[in-house]
């Protein structure tokens, strides 16, 4: 991606390095299953208060003098200060032309943990959108495990990751994450499950319409781009992660979607860039 030069965020919060910010640090250990959990939720980008219960009384957190930012942690937050100032342009678009007002959502970098307004959350929950707070939590070095453990390297993967967790925010706004939270307690796990299938793949498709406006910005995307994006949506696909977190796949658990699904959903945003063809909920096939 062709970035620099671009506008830039004011939306994020930096809880990074020693610019006045301090770190949570996790102490203790884990298991070695813990730790597979932990990859498996990492990868999965889960959510906060399913990890913390995974985690419940094990780990605990002090606060430390943050260090100072190299100089590759300071472009990667540039970079995503730099996505995320993309996606509240398309999405303010968007939302006038459906005669509503986009809020835009926080970005927040973090080291380690972080406090938000649902509790604590670590790096291992991954990149999670908070609805209590309307924030996008994201510990960086995500991204470094996304590429040594999942083959899924390249910039546009991170673009797709934030752009996936703002159309959280987007579902959140109309009012579809809501409706799905209400069902939790009407529905057994496994159903329940399969409503989370759906609101996860509504959100891949809103990162592909995303890409859709983003691919026709001359000189911003380059060739391989979109294969990235394509490639980091089959790197996260439920079955791919539990065959190589467990070794066996349970279709039962899917929380999030297949890695084809995953792909065809953000290929169907980027290719359409219409909002109206996201339907996941009512659709027949998934």
């Amino acid at each position: 991606m062709r970035w620099q030069g671009r506008r830039r965020s004011s939306n994020v919060e930096d809880l990074r390095g020693s610019s006045g910010n301090r770190a949570l640090r996790v102490g203790g250990g884990l298991s070695g299953i813990g730790v597979l959990i932990a990859l498996a939720y990492l990868f999965l980008g889960g959510n906060p208060a399913e990890v913390g219960r995974i985690f419940q009384g094990a780990p605990s957190y002090s606060v430390e003098s943050g260090q100072e930012l190299t100089e590759a942690e300071k472009e990667m937050g540039e970079f995503v200060s730099t996505v995320l100032a993309d996606l509240e342009d398309v999405w303010q678009k968007e939302f006038r032309q459906m005669g509503l007002t986009y809020e835009e959502p926080a970005l927040v970098l973090f080291s380690g943990a972080v406090e938000t307004a649902a509790g604590y959350a670590s790096a291992s929950t991954g990149p999670f959108y908070s609805p209590a707070d309307s924030k996008v939590y994201i510990d960086l070095t995500f991204f470094e495990e996304m590429q040594r453990q999942l083959n899924a390297p390249g910039d546009f993967a991170l673009a797709y990751v934030l752009a996936h967790e703002v159309g959280h925010h987007v579902q959140n706004l109309l009012g579809i994450n809501e409706k799905v939270m209400s069902q939790r307690n009407r529905m057994s796990e496994k159903e329940f499950n399969r409503l989370l299938v759906r609101l996860e793949l509504q959100a891949d498709f809103l990162a592909g319409v995303w890409a859709h406006y983003a691919r026709q910005i001359p000189d911003y995307l380059e060739a391989t781009d979109i294969e990235e994006g394509l490639n980091a949506a089959s790197a996260v696909g439920d079955d791919r992660i539990m065959k190589q977190s467990q070794g066996y796949v349970v279709p039962d658990a899917f929380t999030h979607g297949t890695s084809e699904q995953r792909v065809r959903w953000f290929r169907k945003g980027l290719e359409t860039g219409d909002i109206n063809q996201g339907d996941t909920f009512g659709a027949a096939r998934l």
